[in-house]
């Protein structure tokens, strides 16, 4: 017998990652294909973290429930490393809630939040997960544009009044996937403003906290009096490559942070205690290995970028993340260039298109392999015939 879903998941849009891995599976010559696009890091997590997490397994208290709310050691580690890093005070049993990876709470925020017919307000092109926690939530998306003429910021105040009434969160998203972008001090202050004013719940999806080119990328709770109207979600995945270890957390304004405990205690498992404890060390650690991983995608980043100029490709230099965001060339769409790059140098990339209608033009590239990788990308995209 064939059971049927409720409306919710019958009006989920299929996984755009998942698409992409099937169509990876349906590859023939999967011995020379290279795929450039997914983001799983591809280094392997500092030693002392693993070193650290044999210890933890090993300790009797590990091997049962842990709070919800998560372990005190790491709830403190992650506050110590705010003030460390960001300079932004954290009291670790009102203002942090820890998760089995910070998209816990990116589907999480929405639903303590929302009502029926709500409004959360994005960018455009966005993260593709954002839609669906939205729509579970019974939300809709208004999704502002970003492009390299507005420098991938969106413009708030181009947002209609009637929206504006309707809407209970902007969720932003910098360092960005997919574009790359960094977030200026001006723009993140204008964002609390508007918070402010419109009694909007400010959110920042911080999980590129640690990769950003140049300077370090800013917190959104930097900003004087971001606390009253923000929470942060943040994340160990990139930061120390740990994706496959699932621990994230977010933190914020107090009233916020109550209201996800309530859910989160109904609805989601706990993080293995000894994840915490290795966690805890990663934070509190000198940030030595996460800067050299940061400096490892800086200069993949380089290779990509010069080798796709020398084509004359369209491309910038991204200010923040391990994605590299290509406009294509003229008489094709995003999705159009993936698959004559697939079909003719065995490489998958992202279309734009999976990101957002803004994204149609763009592809998106991965910097998660090896220098020498990235240039046989370059020696087999001197070869496209388009």
């Amino acid at each position: 017998m064939e059971f049927l879903t409720s409306n919710k998941v019958k009006d989920i849009v299929p996984n755009f990652f998942e698409q992409l891995d099937k169509k990876i599976s349906q590859i023939e010559d999967k011995d020379t294909m290279i795929d450039l696009a997914k983001g799983n890091p591809d280094q392997p997590t500092p030693s002392f973290i693993i070193e650290s997490l044999k210890k933890a397994v090993d300790v009797k208290s590990n091997h049962g429930y842990t709070p919800f709310d998560g372990k005190q050691n790491f709830l403190d580690a992650i506050a110590r490393y705010y003030k460390k890093i960001y300079n932004v005070k954290i009291e670790a049993q009102k203002e942090i809630l820890t998760f089995s990876g910070s998209v816990v709470g990116i589907s999480a925020i929405p639903q303590i939040i929302l009502n029926s017919g709500d409004y959360v307000i994005t960018t455009d092109p966005c993260y593709p997960e954002y839609y669906t926690s939205v729509s579970l939530a019974g939300g809709k998306l208004y999704q502002l544009p970003i492009t390299k003429k507005n420098h991938y910021l969106p413009e708030l105040d181009k947002i209609p009044t009637e929206i504006v009434k309707q809407s209970k969160i902007l969720l932003l998203n910098y360092p960005n996937n997919p574009t790359g972008a960094t977030a200026t001090e001006k723009f993140f202050e204008q964002a609390i403003e508007f918070g402010k004013k419109n009694k909007i719940l400010v959110v920042n999806d911080f999980a590129y906290a640690a990769i950003g080119y140049g300077q370090q990328p800013i917190s959104l709770l930097q900003i004087e009096g971001a606390k009253k109207y923000a929470v942060e979600l943040n994340t160990l995945s990139k930061t120390y490559d740990m994706a496959g270890w699932r621990v994230g957390y977010v933190l914020g304004n107090e009233s916020v942070i109550m209201a996800l405990k309530k859910y989160h205690s109904h609805v989601y498992s706990t993080v293995f205690g000894a994840i915490q404890d290795a966690a805890t060390a990663g934070l509190d650690s000198d940030q030595a290995a996460a800067r050299h991983i940061r400096d490892v995608y800086q200069n993949r980043r380089d290779v990509l970028v010069h080798g796709l100029r020398s084509l004359g490709w369209d491309v910038e230099k991204s200010q923040g993340t391990f994605f590299i965001w290509v406009k294509v060339p003229s008489g094709y769409s995003g999705q159009k260039f993936a698959e004559l790059i697939l079909e003719q140098a065995n490489v998958v990339v992202a279309p734009g298109i999976g990101f957002g209608s803004s994204g149609k033009d763009y592809i998106r590239l991965s910097l998660t392999h090896d220098e020498k990788i990235l240039k046989e990308v370059i020696k087999r995209f001197s070869a496209l015939k388009y």
